[in-house]
This record gives C-alpha cells, sequence and structure tokens, in this order.
C-alpha cells in the first residue's frame, strides 16, 4: 500500500512538471493551454506510446470533442509539444515531444499498428548513433537527430 502511495504521489510530481513544461512553451507560442489541450497532453503522458486522434477521443471517454482533438493535436505540434509519426497504414500518432519525454524509437505493428515505445541501453543507443553517422557520412549528409522505427508483428498479432 505504501508503495502505491510513494507511486502515485511521484507520478502527481512528474504529471505537474510536464504539465508546467507544456504550459510555459505555449505561452512562447502564444497559445492558450486550454482545458481540452490540458487532457490530450495529460493522456499522452499516460499513454505508452503514440496514439491517433480516434484512440485519445476513446481514451477521454468522449468528453471531448474529436474535431477538438484534431485542432488541439495541430496547435501542439505547431508549437513542438507533440511529435506526429505516420504510422502502419497511414494512420498518424502523436506523442509529447522528446524534451518532455527522452529519447526512445518504436515498434509499430502492421496489422493492428499499435505503436510501443522502446528505449535503448546506452551501449545499443551508441551503435545506432555510430550507424546514423556512417550512412550520414556516406551520403555527404549532416544529421541532427534520428528516429528509429520497427515495423513487424505484436505478441497480439504474431
Amino acid at each position: 500500500m505504501m508503495l502505491r502511495i510513494i507511486i502515485t504521489n511521484l507520478w502527481l510530481v512528474i504529471k505537474t512538471s510536464v504539465e508546467r513544461q507544456v504550459e510555459l512553451q505555449l505561452r512562447d507560442h502564444d497559445v492558450r493551454f486550454t482545458s481540452g489541450r490540458r487532457a490530450v497532453v495529460a493522456e499522452l503522458a499516460r499513454a505508452e506510446g503514440p496514439l491517433a486522434a480516434a484512440e485519445l477521443h476513446e481514451a477521454l471517454h468522449r468528453k471531448v470533442p474529436l474535431s477538438s482533438i484534431y485542432r488541439s493535436l495541430s496547435v501542439l505540434e505547431h508549437a513542438d509539444v507533440v511529435t506526429p509519426h505516420l504510422g502502419a497504414k497511414g494512420l498518424t500518432r502523436f506523442e509529447l515531444s522528446e524534451w518532455l519525454t527522452g529519447h526512445h524509437h518504436h515498434l509499430v505493428c502492421i496489422d493492428c499498428g499499435s505503436v510501443s515505445d522502446v528505449e535503448l541501453s546506452e551501449q545499443r543507443e551508441a551503435s545506432v548513433l555510430s550507424l546514423v553517422s556512417e550512412i550520414s557520412e556516406s551520403a555527404s549528409f549532416r544529421p541532427i537527430d534520428h528516429a528509429l522505427e520497427i515495423e513487424g508483428r505484436c505478441a497480439r498479432c504474431a
């Protein structure tokens, strides 16, 4: 029971921190942090991977109109609060930007379209960075960032 209270309190601190950072970012872009945008950000913070607008709509128990979710996602993307990911079957899913959540990669199911976040160990991330550098150098390209998305079938669809 005590562990549950500690985890809940830790989540509130993290949540508050993310909300505060988003609020400041939106203020820098002269954008209000409306209750709809706040609900979208909170749900994306809870999610285990990127979500589509319709998935957000369901997760929010349809309390925020779908059209408002689309508008919120557009505004949040423009303010660099969320990042879109074009997934399997052309479905765009959104997640909080890496400056809020940390660097990670994705596993994308080609059947159900689910997207799972994957964090690599420092050693594996160094290997990915080395590969990015090698590929970039061979093409006389200067990389700024990278994202790795692995497509396949999740455990439910395999």
